[in-house]
């Protein structure tokens, strides 16, 4: 069972397999009917007269091509199918990931289904016509109609195998599915629907045709068989006895309608004597001795040859002697008139299902690139609904999908505000214990110089009646008191940019501002605001600056203020607790974008997660961390600066990350 499995499961074998069974019924069918579209005498087939004339019974002809259509079928397509057989029987469980070997399969089993039919119809005529030519069938017929029957039989055995095996050919498509990785054959709808629906077509017109013919080669065929069969009963008997002179003379004198008819004697030591025209074929001779007499006297030629005639049994004192007149049944105007009609008949189809194919296929690629246009956020008017049908009703699903799509984009650009304001206001209440700390020193120094301020006043107040106070003294006194007040005027300053500062990241959404400012404004404003971090963890921040510190910038420099602050943030984190590190801050020019660069030689970032940044909300903080900071940033910097930003990470060595800004 395990190895019937195994042998089952090549994706090959199912198709051939599938293949096979159609091969049955279609050559079942064809074997029926072909005795009937080409005028076949009675008991032509299937007796020991057939294996005369062909060597082997009519059914083990069909069998024969049968089973060297399926032996050549099975051999092409495992041929065919070894690559996808090998990625299908293979164990490995990196399969799915080697692209190689998924590009091969995929491009296979997007080829294949249209270029087996091709074989599927050239081989059965090619085993047809091996299999006649070693049964000795007649030339000219076998290339007319017999290989044109097979050739219309193959047509729709193609179709119907194309059909049944399209599951597997989806199957094997589906597991290896990968975005994007589409190679292979392509082939327009409009055409698809042509390849399928043409040879159903030329199938039909064909069938139509020989049946067409059939018909009239048999209206034709019971003319002449009735007017030579009361021609003879007139002037011959079967009981009666006569001389071979007689005969002869008798027939001799009998008119012929056409000089292409043949008047022949068959004497009893076989020999054959005509009157007039060719000898009759030995496959005439024999019918006529073996099987006419059954059927009143009506004769056949070999199969499929349209040539009958009416012959009789006569008694001499030598033996049995065989009359007979032959006459050719083909209609050629009849033939070349079907054969007109039959190919005006499939243009006019032809043109009326490529138009049609066509307008199908127009409809959808233009639903196809409405949907394309909808991925880039561009909801234009809705699709007006022309047919009451399925592509109405795609139409319509377009439209409630562009919709939805909208109102959800609204939605997400509303949460994104939302989610993004809650990012800032985390990253300040993260920055508030800093700016706290920050203050108490100004504070505490402004506190200090109140009081020295104090004490110098009362020191001066005392001396002005004082005598003994030089003037040196009061400018001293002076000097004291100017220096409280300038280290008071650097204490305010420092708390006024603090203040700035924390006001600018506390700016709502809504607020955000367009403004210009210089490289030197953001780089200061990033220091003050991450200055306690930074303290408290014992990291350095050693900023390189590789351009014009006055370089300036369009755009909020809130919002850019808060994405360094969140990727020196993470690069903080990313040394887990250690002391004494580095973090590196470069600004450089890149043609007309100004880098900026934040470098930590931390842990780096796990592959698992690398693939997921700036696509989704991941942390690898776990509970301490949302996932919110890269994606929004991400999202700033595309939206707001009109820029990008990339990373490089190594587990172990550390990650960079870039913010790419056009200058």
């Amino acid at each position: 069972m395990k190895i019937k499995n195994l042998f089952y499961k090549r994706p090959s074998i199912r198709i051939a397999t599938r293949y096979s069974a159609t091969v049955s019924i279609v050559i079942l069918l064809f074997a029926i009917i072909m005795p009937k579209l080409l005028n076949y005498g009675p008991e032509s087939i299937n007796t020991p007269f057939d294996i005369q004339m062909s060597y082997i019974a009519y059914w083990q002809q069909y069998l024969c091509v049968g089973l060297l259509l399926v032996f050549l079928t099975f051999i092409a397509t495992s041929l065919s199918f070894k690559v996808v057989d090998k990625f299908y029987l293979s164990n490995d469980p990196n399969k799915y990931n080697d692209i190689k070997l998924i590009k091969k399969v995929r491009k296979k089993c997007f080829s294949l289904p249209y270029k087996i039919p091709v074989f599927e119809v050239m081989i059965p005529a090619v085993s047809a016509l091996l299999v006649l030519v070693l049964t000795g069938s007649h030339l000219s017929v076998m290339l007319v109609k017999i290989l044109i029957a097979v050739f219309a039989f193959s047509i729709i055995l193609a179709v119907l195998s194309f059909i049944f095996s399209k599951g597997i050919y989806n199957e094997v498509l589906t597991k290896t599915y990968k975005e994007n990785l589409n190679i292979g054959l392509r082939i327009n709808l409009k055409f698809k629907i042509l390849l399928q629906v043409l040879p159903l077509l030329i199938f039909c017109i064909m069938i139509l045709t020989f049946i067409a013919f059939s018909f009239t080669v048999r209206s034709k065929e019971d003319v002449y068989f009735n007017v030579y069969n009361e021609l003879i009963s007139e002037n011959f008997s079967e009981k009666e006895t006569y001389t071979y002179s007689e005969i002869y003379s008798k027939l001799n004198n009998l008119k012929i309608f056409d000089n292409s008819h043949t008047k022949f004697i068959i004497k009893p030591d076989n020999s054959v004597v005509t009157l007039n025209g060719d000898e009759p074929s030995y496959f005439v001779q024999e019918y006529t001795k073996q099987i006419a007499q059954k059927y009143n006297g009506r004769t056949y030629d070999s199969y499929g040859v349209d040539t009958q005639g009416k012959t009789m049994k006569l008694k001499t004192a030598d033996g049995y002697y065989y009359i007979g007149i032959t006459y050719n049944i083909d209609y050629s105007e009849s033939l070349t008139f079907l054969i007109i009609y039959a190919f005006v008949l499939f243009i006019i189809s032809a043109v009326i299902l490529y138009i049609f194919s066509k307008s199908l296929s127009k409809d959808i690629s233009e639903i196809s690139d409405n949907f394309d246009r909808l991925c880039t956020n561009d909801f234009g008017k809705t699709l007006p609904v022309t047919t009451n049908d399925e592509i109405g009703d795609l139409i319509n699903s377009f439209n409630l999908v562009q919709k939805y799509s909208q109102n959800q984009l609204d939605l997400i650009k509303s949460n994104q505000e939302v989610l993004m304001e809650k990012e800032r206001l985390a990253t300040l209440g993260q920055m508030v214990g800093g700016i706290a700390h920050n203050l108490k020193t100004p504070i505490m120094s402004i506190s200090g110089a109140s009081e020295g301020l104090k004490d110098l006043i009362n020191e001066y107040d005392k001396s002005i009646e004082d005598s003994e106070v030089t003037v040196n003294d009061h400018h001293d006194i002076a000097k004291d008191m100017k220096n409280w007040v300038e280290k008071i005027d650097n204490y305010t300053a420092y708390m006024s940019d603090i203040i700035t500062a924390v006001k600018g990241q506390a700016v709502t959404l809504s607020a955000q501002e367009i403004v210009s400012f210089t490289v030197n404004e953001l780089v200061k404003r990033v220091e003050i605001l991450m200055k306690h971090e930074l303290k408290h963890s014992l990291i350095n921040l050693n900023i390189n600056m590789n351009v014009d510190e006055n370089l300036t910038l369009n755009g909020d420099i809130n919002n850019l203020v808060q994405v360094l602050n969140n990727l020196i943030s993470n690069a903080i984190q990313a040394y887990d607790g250690a002391e004494n590190k580095s973090i590196d801050l470069d600004f450089n020019k890149e043609g007309n974008n100004l880098v900026i660069s934040v470098t930590d030689y931390g842990k780096g970032i796990p592959e698992d997660i690398q693939e997921k940044i700036f696509k989704e909300m991941v942390t690898t903080k776990g509970k301490n961390g949302t996932g919110l900071g890269l994606f929004m940033s991400y999202s700033n910097i595309r939206a707001h600066f009109n820029g990008n930003m990339r990373f490089e990470s190594e587990v172990g060595k550390g990650t960079t990350f870039e913010i790419v800004l056009p200058v």
